[in-house]
């Protein structure tokens, strides 16, 4: 598992361009699912249902984890929507988000390289304007330690930026804490250090 923090979307953003007639409407939203990729899709296509073409692509996990990818041409001559859609949400570094691009014909052939231009093209103006917020992927620890040890543990767990989602205190106290993945390692070896091999830390099983 990919412990480090990703970019994701913190709101939609649509980008409208006309090109020989045709009308392109670029709109990308935040999907950390393919369940929620697909469902927004579904979403723009009854949006725009008189539209010939609604093409999209999503990814739908980590930026660089392409099984959670898919894309479609919806109609458009197969590799000059889907593709070029797909291609420029993979290189944007940011993950769980679907572009979707509805294509209102104008009449004008714009031939396959001018298709590639316009879905690749229109996506890459919608990106510039998306604000991001960053995904951190979290797990929880259960630290058990003595009483006189507390000031200690808790000023740790400040250090590493770890939250107490609760408490039990009873013979010995025992905190369950919330932490980013890359720092559990660091905040243990850190936390037994302190107490002098005295606290005992593990993953907290949440049956």
């Amino acid at each position: 598992m990919n412990s480090s923090a990703y970019p994701v979307p913190e709101q939609s953003v649509i980008f409208e361009e006309e090109i020989k007639k045709s009308v392109f409407i670029t709109q990308i939203s935040h999907t950390p699912s393919i369940d929620e990729a697909k469902a927004f899709v579904q979403q723009v296509k009854i949006q725009h249902s008189g539209a010939r073409h609604n093409c999209w692509g999503f990814v739908a996990g980590r930026p660089e984890n392409s099984m959670m990818w898919g894309f479609s041409d919806d109609g458009e001559p197969s590799g000059t929507a889907g593709k070029p859609i797909l291609a420029q949400l993979s290189g944007s570094g940011i993950g769980e988000l679907t572009a979707v691009v509805t294509r209102y014909s104008g009449g004008i052939k714009l031939g396959t390289g001018g298709l590639v231009r316009a879905y690749g093209g229109g996506v890459q103006q919608a990106l510039k304007l998306i604000q991001t917020i960053e995904k951190k992927i979290t797990t929880r620890l259960r630290v058990e330690l003595d009483y006189g040890f507390i000031a200690i543990a808790q000023s740790e767990l400040s250090k590493f930026g770890a939250l107490e989602i609760a408490s039990e205190y009873s013979e010995k106290v025992v905190l369950i804490v919330e932490v980013e993945v890359n720092q559990v390692d660091a905040l243990t070896l850190s936390i037994i250090n302190k107490s002098g091999a005295k606290a005992m830390v593990s993953l907290f099983e949440n049956n």
